[in-house]
């Protein structure tokens, strides 16, 4: 384990990821950052600003850095999709907060009766955790910054082993930009990351999968800690009958191809109409062949983060293909559907799936796209219906009258009609999942609520006329109730 201790370097102590001191060594600065918060008192609008501005810098000044690391931990990754996922996104998030922040900490002035006066004061909780995963490493480290940030706590950041040198990058840029008691950084493996999220915090924030959420809630729980899970799940594209097919490619499939699907709302599985895979095939074919004239040399085209996931991915291409699928390679002509050693992987259909197989029971997080076809709209939400409910539910189609009815018969953490993941770039919406993909939104002001305690303030009257019905003897307020229930 390692932790940024100071304001310029990371601490070089290494500890054995089963040795309960790195526990203790965490728990340790977790209490130390606990106590200056309360010391410190309520930060105002203005550090509030300055850590959310101060953040921005980071990533500013240091944009061509990490994005070299972040490709060299991918193997290769797209400079663009780190610039604009990971470095812009997060800014933009930033500086929203900033702009607002002042705002958002107004109390809020409530009516009440009988001379009383009762606000809801915005208070900050105090020490987050945040444990943020290998796909996006900076949006998802930096991103909840502007709600944490803006709600006035301090944080302590895990981000993932499987992105090392961003990470490594990361905590020394913040042991550079922010003094420890206000963001700290632990490095580690997955031991470290499950004795993290079994910390004391005042609340905790983790991006992964479901099967993970699970263990972070159940130690969370230990300590009483309240949790914001972003999941993921499988996130289905309901193409309806009336739908262009060129768009709804087209737009799912630049989804698919970006960061090579490895995001938590790429488009998991696609419903089809029944009789129309030839033409959903030609138009899929359309859309790569315009976006990726090549991939393997193409420097846009991202690779799959580490061999094991890679390995996973083409596991399962093939139990599909044993279990009677049709495999189409979207690769360019001329060139290899995968390749060990790029760990590039060009997007896959999969059609004629079975429920049986493998791709239509995980999560992919990977350019393969099965395709489930379906006799009539109400069936395809029926089989949504029936599975856990997704981080986001994606509808082509142009009918106001099947639009409103898939909004209003399926759950899932954000819907996008015509277009896919669009709803995670709007500031101003809750992000978050529902049932098994999550628990809890952020985003704009939804993280600055996520990350504050709405705390009510009530000062009694001079005379105290309301507490005067809670005053023995009662008799002569009988009446009083007896009147009021007979209404």
């Amino acid at each position: 384990m390692s932790v940024q201790t100071s304001s310029a370097q990371v601490a070089a102590a290494n500890l054995d990821s089963a040795d309960t001191s790195s526990f203790n060594e965490m728990n340790s600065i977790l209490s130390s950052m606990k106590r200056a918060h309360l010391k410190s008192g309520p930060a105002d609008a203005e550090l509030r600003q300055d850590r959310l501005l101060r953040s921005i810098r980071l990533l500013k000044e240091n944009h061509v850095a990490l994005a070299q690391a972040m490709s060299e931990d991918f193997g290769h990754r797209s400079t663009y999709q780190s610039m604009l996922a990971d470095i812009v996104t997060s800014v933009r998030a930033l500086q929203y907060a900033a702009e607002h922040v002042a705002e958002w900490m107004t109390a809020e002035t409530i009516d009440a009766d009988q001379g009383m006066q009762a606000r809801i004061q915005p208070q900050p909780l105090g020490v987050v955790g945040v444990i943020s995963p290998w796909n996006f490493p900076l949006n998802l480290s930096f991103g909840p910054l502007a709600g944490i940030f803006s709600a006035g706590n301090t944080v302590m950041l895990k981000p993932s082993e499987l992105t090392p040198k961003t990470s490594e990058l990361i905590a020394e840029l913040v042991g550079r930009y922010f003094d420890p008691m206000e963001f700290v950084v632990v490095l580690g493996d997955s031991k470290i990351a499950a004795q993290f999220s079994s910390l004391p915090f005042d609340h905790l924030l983790f991006t992964g999968s479901t099967a993970v959420g699970k263990k972070v809630m159940r130690a969370a729980s230990e300590n009483l800690v309240p949790v914001t899970l972003e999941l993921g799940g499988k996130s289905p594209v309901v193409i309806a009958p009336d739908a262009d097919l060129s768009t709804a490619m087209t737009r799912t499939l630049a989804i698919k191809a970006f960061n090579a699907g490895q995001i938590c709302l790429s488009p998991d599985y696609v419903l089809l109409p029944q009789g129309k895979e030839e033409s959903l095939i030609d138009a899929a074919q359309q859309a790569i062949r315009h976006s990726f004239p090549t991939m393997q040399a193409n420097p846009d085209y991202t690779s799959i983060v580490n061999e094991r996931h890679y390995q996973r991915l083409i596991d399962l291409l093939d139990d599909a293909q044993r279990k009677g699928a049709r495999v189409i390679s979207l690769a360019p002509a001329g060139e290899v559907a995968f390749d060990q050693s790029s760990r590039k992987i060009a997007p896959h259909l999969v059609l004629d799936v079975t429920d049986e197989m493998a791709i239509m029971q995980e999560e992919i997080f990977g350019p393969l796209l099965p395709v489930k076809t379906y006799h009539e709209l109400g069936d395809a939400i029926d089989y949504i219906n029936q599975h856990p409910r997704p981080l986001a539910a994606y509808y082509f189609g142009e009918s106001q009258t099947q639009q409103a009815q898939f909004a209003s018969q399926t759950t899932s953490g954000g819907l996008v009609i015509n277009d896919v993941m669009t709803h995670v770039t709007i500031e101003e919406l809750p992000f978050g999942g529902v049932g098994a993909s999550g628990i809890g939104a952020y985003h704009g002001i939804h993280g600055f609520r996520r990350f504050t305690h709405a705390k009510p303030i009530v000062i009694q009257s001079k005379e105290g006329a309301s507490s005067q019905r809670i005053r023995a003897p009662y008799a002569d307020k009988m009446a009083q109730l007896e009147a009021f229930l007979s209404q």
